[in-house]
């Protein structure tokens, strides 16, 4: 049965060094789920220092919105699929579904269900949002609670949960396989 790992932690505490190292370690194919946008420089100089780190160990697919279908076609090709990361692609759906009506559950209830029955390991990257100040409008309020909540869920499907803190990784859950 394919492994779940989901690991968390707040902006910059080392989440995907720390989810690229176990990649490298465990598995030979890898498959590496982006789930960013460059909508501005910033974020465009961030995907190429993720790309950077990676180099050509990892086979790349971008994908902001369709998660599910992202990881179900790693059958066969991968042993892992690290996602990186629910918060961004979270974040995705929610601005399409104030911009153009999409349903956030017509995706993330999917990907759920795949966490049933992975078609490899799992490596998932997110970021724990609830720990700061209560977000000033409700929109704010809402994407922290649903983050939360997949965080939750997710982490109940989950084999082992890392939380990043300082860049030292905490076992939550489940055994260590870092080594």
């Amino acid at each position: 049965m394919p492994e779940i790992t989901l690991i968390t932690g707040g902006a910059r505490s080392g989440k995907s060094a720390f989810a690229l190292e176990l990649a490298r370690k465990r598995y030979s194919q890898r498959a590496f789920i982006a789930t960013a946008v460059p909508l501005d420089q910033e974020m465009k100089e961030r995907i190429l220092r993720h790309q950077k780190e990676r180099g050509d160990a990892f086979h790349t697919m971008e994908e902001p919105l369709r998660l599910a279908e992202a990881i179900s076609s790693c059958a066969g090709q991968s042993e892992v699929a690290l996602v990186d990361c629910l918060t961004v692609w979270l974040g995705n759906l929610h601005h399409h579904s104030l911009e153009n009506g999409l349903s956030i559950e017509n995706h993330v209830e999917p990907f759920l269900a795949l966490l049933e029955n992975p078609p490899c390991d799992l490596i998932l990257v997110t970021n724990e949002v609830g720990w700061g100040i209560v977000p000033e409008n409700r929109h704010g309020r809402v994407f922290r609670d649903r983050a939360g909540l997949l965080n939750r869920q997710v982490a109940q499907k989950a084999r082992r949960v890392y939380l990043l803190c300082c860049g030292i990784p905490l076992m939550l859950k489940g055994e260590s396989s870092h080594g």
